[in-house]
């Protein structure tokens, strides 16, 4: 039997999934193939129910809900000072067009919430800060690695979303998490969950061995920078999203709901391990 688990080409990502991609867990006579692509790819493969795992975005959720079921493990979230954030160039007084990652990323979600009427452009995450800086918008809105490297680019942070969520609801910001389809039978819905957990926990126990291999697609993020973007992304509310993720996640779409934001009310069920 094959199983894909799909997810981004991240520092992050890839330091969750070392131990799977390296043969570090066994995983019985199932082979596991990894599928990597962009955030907004993976939530609109969703919609079809393409791949058994697959990472998406909390704010793609309602759209799959009928399809996926979230695991309590893989989780990524923003804390009191960190998150997707906006950033303009220094000499830029007025914003009028964001550049956004895909309108079904969580990013996405929290400019609407904060600023329904704002324009935007769709562009690649990772070409987001080469168009603000060749003017072709007024901002972007960045949610990777680019996050550390500000003064590199002379860049300002317009908003801080994982600072602005935090203010108002004192819980981690929800930004992205594994799915995995309900039409696996609910014991390999939980082992997935368990080789995802045991892949995390092994990255998180072999630091230096999974940082090396996630350079690879830190793009060219120094090493103490990656370090630092991992350990954001990765870390115990990573392992399990615990209570207050859980309810980070359900504000969340909550909100969007009530905004008209999200079309379907979100029915979480989560899978554990």
């Amino acid at each position: 039997m094959k199983i894909t688990i799909a997810h981004s080409p991240d520092a992050d990502d890839a330091f969750m999934f070392y131990a799977l991609a390296n043969s570090k867990i066994d995983t019985d006579d199932i082979a596991v193939e990894h599928k990597l692509c962009d955030i907004q790819t993976l939530n609109e493969a969703a919609e079809t129910g393409k791949y058994e795992v697959t990472a998406i975005s909390y704010h793609a959720y309602p759209t799959v809900q009928d399809k996926y079921a979230m695991m309590t493990t893989g989780g990524s979230f923003g804390e009191k000072d960190y998150g997707p954030m906006i950033v303009k160039r220094p000499e830029t007084a007025e914003i009028n067009t964001v550049a956004v990652p895909g309108t079904k990323t969580t990013a996405f979600l929290l400019l609407k919430l904060w600023n329904p009427d704002i324009d935007y452009k769709v562009i690649p995450f990772d070409q987001i800060i080469d168009a603000v800086l060749e003017k072709e918008v007024d901002a972007g809105l960045i949610i990777h690695e680019g996050q550390l490297m500000l003064e590199q680019y002379d860049l300002e942070m317009v908003q801080n979303f994982g600072s602005w969520w935090h203010e108002l609801y004192k819980l981690p910001l929800p930004l992205g998490g594994n799915a995995v389809r309900r039409d696996l039978a609910p014991a390999l819905q939980k082992k997935l969950a368990r080789w995802i957990h045991a892949s995390i926990q092994f990255g998180l126990e072999h630091r230096e061995k999974a940082l090396e291999y996630a350079l690879k697609f830190a793009r060219d993020l120094p090493y103490k920078k990656a370090d630092q973007f991992v350990g954001m992304y990765v870390n115990e509310r990573t392992l399990h999203l615990g209570d207050a993720g859980k309810k980070g996640v359900q504000t969340l779409l909550n909100l969007g709901y009530e905004k008209g934001l999200i079309l379907n009310r979100a029915n979480l069920d989560w899978v554990n391990y």
